[in-house]
């Protein structure tokens, strides 16, 4: 199983994340940088170009003549290594003064254009400005271009795309910090969850009762269905080795003993009933053994259960069917008592357990001449599925603990004597069969037969919805 730290993807994550913004966030500042430095240019451009405007005179011969202050110029060199440029040109484009070479700005709809360009190799923010001035009998339009080199604009744009770098690296750093210690604190509960489950022996399955964060909820409550799935198969373990170390002891006790019997026997005829002891005992160890088994796969079946319509009139009558030949062979009546169609919500295996359990105690303690009955007869709420024999049956002490009996999987332990008896085997059946009836919410209840003679155990299922087919 591999093993990651959420809280190194989270700050990864959260890293990557954060320098992705930051990078937009530089992107659009060195966008507002460049607005910002371009607007400061035209404006000390457009302030130069009105300032070389003013000093623009007519002569005595009509003609305009500039006296172009430094002052203008020196507004422009707002850093030592920018350069300054400039013309001045008369109506119909006459070149008055400057730099013949520098290009003209288109005019906007103010009387002003701006433009970028280059000037030689220099790069240029360049203005256009055209103004008017009187010669006593007309207005004579004339246009002043100032132009400047971008390194004071570049130099303001990157001062400012640097500061703003340095604070968004400082914000992203800060909130790193802050969203480490926070998944950090965030985290604490998962760890105290952690240390109390590595606490625990391993014999304690309660319900973890640590207050965790709604976040973790789940995974709590899933630990605790674990648990409490884990404690169902540890007890249903502890019954199963507890069963079979009391129902096992009797047989192999006997076989044992009747084996040393054998062993001492003066003539082989006391040998042989010693070792006729000896195979029933084996025999009846072998079906406790068995009986152990199908308890436990019963237990088994509990946690992965999917109950389903079944046709429990039917399963019945097909089961009482299939041990017919072995109730005539013991001298048995066996005969089917119940409707076409019965339905109960439950799985087929398990019912078909159950009831052969019932019909093999039957069959097999109910005696020569004996009548069993199968049974099932649907009620208003509920399916009642019955077997009946009039043999020996149980006493009345023992059928008042039956029905007394908290849980099923005791059954067996509580009748444990059954295995030195002529009816043992009779704890184990009825186990199996009060723990199957228990999955499915049906309840058994062990009275004794008609007129008091024999057993009669009656399992009742809750009704499935669809009506009953006679």
């Amino acid at each position: 199983m591999s093993s990651y730290s959420l809280r190194r993807r989270l700050l990864v994550w959260l890293t990557l994340a954060t320098t992705a913004l930051g990078v937009i966030a530089l992107v659009d500042t060195w966008r507002e940088a460049v607005r910002t430095a371009q607007g400061l240019s035209d404006r000390v451009l457009e302030g130069s170009a009105l300032a070389i405007a003013e000093r623009v005179t007519v002569d005595e011969g009509g003609g305009l003549e500039v006296d172009v202050p430094f002052s203008a110029l020196e507004m422009l060199a707002s850093a030592a290594e920018d350069q300054v440029f400039y013309r001045v040109d008369a109506p119909a484009g006459q070149f008055l003064t400057g730099y013949e070479a520098l290009p003209l700005v288109a005019l906007g709809a103010e009387g002003i254009g701006f433009s970028d360009g280059f000037f030689g190799a220099v790069p240029i923010r360049s203005a256009t400005l055209l103004r008017r001035i009187s010669t006593g009998s007309e207005a004579v339009a004339f246009t002043v271009t100032v132009a400047e080199s971008t390194l004071a604009r570049s130099e303001l744009a990157r001062t400012i795309l640097i500061r703003s770098a340095l604070r968004i690296l400082a914000l992203m750093l800060c909130t790193v910090t802050l969203v480490w210690l926070a998944v950090t604190l965030a985290f604490r509960p998962l760890d105290r969850l952690g240390a109390a489950i590595a606490e625990r022996t391993p014999d304690d399955l309660r319900p973890l009762t640590a207050d965790v964060p709604v976040e973790a909820a789940p995974l709590a409550r899933a630990i605790n269905s674990f648990m409490a799935r884990l404690e169902s198969a540890v007890a249903a373990l502890r019954h199963f080795t507890g069963n079979a170390s009391h129902q096992l002891r009797t047989p192999l006790a006997t076989l044992r003993t009747q084996l040393a019997l054998a062993r001492r026997a003066g003539d082989s005829a006391q040998a042989a009933a010693a070792l006729d002891k000896a195979d029933a005992a084996l025999v009846r160890a072998e079906r406790v053994l068995a009986q152990l088994l199908a308890l436990a796969r019963v237990d088994a079946a509990a946690t992965g259960l999917t109950p389903g319509p079944v046709d429990l009139a039917g399963l019945a009558r097909d089961l009482a069917g299939e041990v017919l030949p072995r109730a005539a062979e013991a001298g048995i009546d066996l005969g089917y008592e119940g409707p076409g169609e019965a339905e109960v919500m439950a799985e087929p295996v398990l019912v078909s357990e159950l009831l052969r359990n019932l019909l093999d105690n039957a069959l097999r303690y109910g005696g020569a001449g004996a009548v069993v009955t199968v049974r099932v007869r649907p009620e208003p709420d509920s399916v009642v599925l019955e077997v009946e024999d009039n043999g020996p049956g149980l006493p009345p002490d023992r059928l008042a603990q039956l029905g007394s009996t908290a849980q099923p999987q005791r059954m067996a332990r509580q009748m444990g004597a059954d295995t030195d008896s002529g009816a043992g085997g009779y704890g184990l059946g009825l186990a199996i069969v009060g723990e199957i009836a228990a999955l499915f919410g049906a309840g058994c209840a062990f009275l004794p037969g008609t007129g008091g003679r024999g057993l009669r155990v009656s399992c009742r299922f809750p009704k499935r919805d669809p009506i009953w087919v006679a």
